[in-house]
């Protein structure tokens, strides 16, 4: 059961409204799918507990689905902003393509996205919802290190913020990375989010990352000049996100 109640979340943009809260094993993406065309732009969800941070929120794209899609990428950077600002100065935080976090080399989380069924890459679509998952601490009986891709905040000196802090970082962060898309343009977004972006043996002698405005597509020059693309749709399709 959800609740049109911040429920002890502190204040978010104003745009940002009506905010339902979820109990403990709720799915806040699916949640806002739910209620994007009954509360449309703005709606928030999230979960209250304590061992992961999750959180969602309904966008209405003026672009086409394939324009609008790295509203994704906006919502990643905006999750490693937050984490930076709230956790330890020495904390490596970095993204790993496309909207995989990662701390210290251990992955925390990633945001994810959802677009109304059958949606047409070329037209707008009637809304976006966009969201993060961030584990806060390791389950019941799992040992730290047992798994040393993966950790948990509270593995990495996050003791300070907790899941409601948190949650409404990112809701700011993720703000601000929109206005900035929208009133300076796809560069603004596309530099905060390489600047996240860790390089994978993938990439080894890259010369220059970019992101295509057109798709969201991470594009790669090599010194030769060579160009190499990765697709953000087809990343999002087969839930690498």
């Amino acid at each position: 059961m959800d609740r049109a109640l911040g429920d002890g979340l502190p204040d978010l943009p104003p745009l940002f409204g009506p905010v339902f809260a979820l109990r403990e094993g709720g799915d806040a993406l699916a949640r806002a799918v739910a209620l994007a065309p009954e509360h449309g732009a703005g709606c928030f969800v999230w979960v209250r507990a304590y061992a992961r941070v999750e959180a969602a929120v309904v966008l209405e794209p003026e672009q086409p689905l394939a324009a609008a899609r790295p509203a994704l990428l906006a919502a990643a950077a905006a999750m490693a902003d937050a984490l930076a600002a709230l956790g330890p100065p020495q904390a490596e935080i970095a993204l790993r393509w496309p909207a995989t976090l990662v701390v210290n080399r251990g992955v925390v989380g990633a945001a994810r996205l959802a677009a109304p069924p059958g949606a047409a890459e070329t037209a707008v679509p009637a809304w976006l919802a966009v969201g993060v998952e961030v584990r806060r601490a390791l389950p019941p009986g799992v040992e730290p290190g047992t798994d040393p891709g993966r950790t948990a905040l509270e593995e990495e000196g996050f003791d300070e913020a907790d899941t409601a802090e948190l949650t409404a970082a990112w809701a700011r962060h993720l703000m601000t990375g929109l206005n900035e898309w929208q009133e300076r343009g796809f560069a603004r977004l596309a530099g905060r989010y390489l600047g996240w972006l860790e390089r994978d043996p993938a990439q080894a002698g890259a010369a220059r990352r970019g992101l295509d405005s057109a798709t969201g597509d991470l594009v790669l020059q090599r010194p030769d000049g060579a160009l190499t693309r990765r697709s953000l749709r087809a990343a999002v399709a087969e839930g690498v996100a």
